[in-house]
């Protein structure tokens, strides 16, 4: 279990202001090939299991903003689901997002710790602000997770009374997310022939959510059993038509007529 101790400083004024047009988001690349297939990893069954809407932003690397003491604060974690945000006219490309001014409060903020730790523990309370400070502090994200890849761990904190306090897995050290309904935890296995830690859901019943190529592996098995069944059923009426006229046969050569 994880304690961390934040900053009591006095947080300046935190405003939601639309980011200027002006303003040059980061476009630092991402430390390496694993994370954006962690990310889409985590996007896929959720849709494919038809838990996604277009009033959902789910997204990768995305700035997420707030103004603090007349400052523009940018964070992009590393994945980002937001369950209700305002819709944009059409052919506009949303570059950012400010809460509470364009939608809801992200939910769940995740950071995937790479071979350069990036302050997803940093709890510095001055601009710019640690990761840490700034999902809990100023955005007051409900729930934080960092996660290593590299060794499967995976911490998931919530906030209760201003403060993330860790959380605590499941016998299978899966964590419930009850605002989606879904267990949140660690896969070991292979995806984009890839093989290492993965973050993936299940649901209320302990049933994995099933990425599209699982699904279409699955089916294929289910076909193949299905053929293989009806091979068998074929088979035996074949011998139990051999059989039969083994009979007949034998019948005949006793003399008796059919």
């Amino acid at each position: 279990m994880i304690a961390i101790a934040t900053p009591q400083s006095v947080l300046q004024e935190v405003t939601w202001n639309k980011l200027p047009d002006n303003f040059i988001l980061p476009d630092d690349p991402v430390d390496n090939q694993l994370q954006p297939l962690l990310a889409e990893a985590l996007r896929e069954p959720l849709e494919l299991a038809g838990l996604c809407t277009e009033l959902m932003l789910i997204a990768t690397n995305f700035g997420l903003c707030a103004t603090v003491g007349g400052k523009t604060v940018v964070k992009a974690p590393d994945w980002v689901y937001i369950s209700n945000v305002k819709s944009l006219s059409e052919g506009i490309i949303r570059r950012s997002y400010t809460p509470k001014l364009e939608g809801d409060l992200p939910l769940l903020v995740l950071e995937f710790i790479s071979e350069t730790e990036g302050g997803e523990y940093s709890i510095n309370s001055h601009y710019p602000y640690g990761k840490w400070y700034f999902y809990e502090h100023i955005l007051q994200v409900p729930l934080y997770g960092i996660f290593h890849p590299k060794t499967g761990e995976l911490d998931l904190f919530r906030l209760v009374n201003g403060r993330y306090e860790s959380q605590v897995p499941n016998e299978n050290n899966h964590f419930w997310v009850a605002e989606m309904n879904l267990f949140l935890g660690v896969w070991n296995g292979e995806r984009s022939q890839i093989s290492t830690n993965w973050l993936r859901w299940w649901d209320q019943s302990k049933n994995l959510l099933l990425w599209g190529k699982e699904m279409i592996d699955q089916e294929k098995q289910r076909v193949e059993q299905e053929r293989q069944r009806a091979d068998r059923v074929e088979a035996q009426l074949q011998q139990e038509q051999v059989e039969r006229q083994r009979l007949v046969d034998r019948l005949k050569a006793l003399g008796i007529d059919l």
